[in-house]
């Protein structure tokens, strides 16, 4: 966490400074120039380096050690900077979009200097090597923050080389787009700040767990000996770095509770050390393996479920003999009427097993 932390604020420091000096050139030329659209490009580069420093506050706060009132850590304040920072981005496009409107209505013609010219061009292609090192960065220490940081300033990049393209056009054919280009401008701020918005809010409600991630420590799990399958992987983030979470194991019937503790055991700390995941629960479906009989009405029952438009997955089937008890869990697919399939399985192993108490538990698709 401190050696992640320590990068994420050196790199947002890297991107403060730059944005900083970026801004004030822009703003020196767009105000020399009376170009609205390169004063509204500096605008953007402040609000920038803003991120910046949030993002900074941000990564301090996350890596507070935990307490008797956060036991699990800080690290969902990410989350909360992310979203500051997109209020803030929002606010600034809204804000140079209404300048950019009054320069439509009321239009003032720029001057244009050859020096003005290489400042920005030269500010495009300091944009792209900043944003590519900051996402790329972003992306070694899985920081959301600084990925959207360097997304952003490859955008900028373009909306820089735009500016430049307009002032062009404007020393050739003496055609003013300023206002407009800044208008322009101004909506790609607002959009890209109401994608930030609505990434952060997604994570905050809880996504559905990574496929590559859910799959890879599946496969951990079931190289486990006598482990047949891992099911129902839920995973909850306490920041991106930070995530806990559990799963159901199927084994074998005759699996003793010292046996049990062993393996549940091995399996948290394999998958920790291998993918940096804390499971906090390791549950146990029994495994029939014992009664032939009861391997047939399982493959019987099988064939009967997984034979409904919608079923995705069934698992964890026992079988009690004696008691006359069947259970297993199933999931449907969130598209397909969910509770009309549940009751028109549940009915059909009723009808098959007359003589056998069906419990069917109805799971939700939450991992591959």
């Amino acid at each position: 966490m401190e050696n992640r932390s320590k990068t994420i604020v050196r790199t947002s420091i890297i991107g403060i400074i730059t944005n900083v000096l970026l801004a004030s050139f822009k703003a020196a030329v767009g105000l020399l120039s009376n170009s609205i659209a390169i004063v509204l490009d500096a605008v953007n580069n402040l609000s920038d380096a803003l991120s910046s420093v949030i993002t900074i506050v941000g990564t301090k706060l996350a890596g507070r050690k935990p307490d008797k009132k956060h036991p699990l850590g800080h690290g969902r304040v990410e989350y909360l900077t992310a979203m500051v920072i997109a209020v803030l981005v929002i606010y600034a496009g809204i804000t140079s979009l209404v300048e950019s409107i009054k320069q439509i209505i009321h239009p003032e013609t720029p001057e244009y200097k050859v020096v003005s010219l290489i400042i920005v061009a030269a500010s495009v292609i300091v944009k792209i090597l900043l944003g590519r090192y900051v996402k790329s960065v972003g992306n070694k220490v899985n920081s959301d923050s600084l990925v959207a940081s360097g997304t952003d300033a490859m955008m900028d990049a373009i909306i820089s080389a735009s500016t430049l393209v307009a002032a062009l056009i404007f020393i050739w054919k003496g055609l003013s787009l300023e206002a407009y280009l800044g208008a322009l401008i101004s909506l790609v701020i607002i959009k890209a700040g109401i994608d930030i918005l609505r990434e952060t809010i997604s994570q905050i409600i809880g996504e559905r767990v990574d496929s590559d991630l859910a799959k890879d420590i599946k496969k951990s799990i079931c190289e486990f000996d006598d482990v047949s399958g891992a099911y129902d992987l839920i995973l909850h983030s306490y920041g991106p770095d930070t995530l806990m979470g559990s799963v159901h194991i199927e084994i074998p019937d005759y699996y003793t509770a010292d046996r049990i503790d062993t393996l549940t055991r091995r399996i948290q700390k394999k998958i920790f050390d291998k993918h940096g995941v804390i499971l906090t629960a390791v549950s146990v479906y029994s495994m029939n393996t014992k009664d032939d009989e009861a391997l047939k009405i399982k493959n019987e029952v099988m064939n009967i479920v997984m034979d409904h438009e919608g079923l995705i997955q069934v698992h964890g089937f026992y079988l009690d003999m004696e008691k006359k008890n069947m259970t297993f869990d199933m999931i449907i697919d969130f598209k397909a009427n969910r509770d009309a399939v549940y009751n028109h399985i549940l009915e059909e192993i009723k009808e098959k097993y007359p003589e056998y108490q069906v419990h069917i538990q109805l799971d939700s698709d939450i991992s591959d």
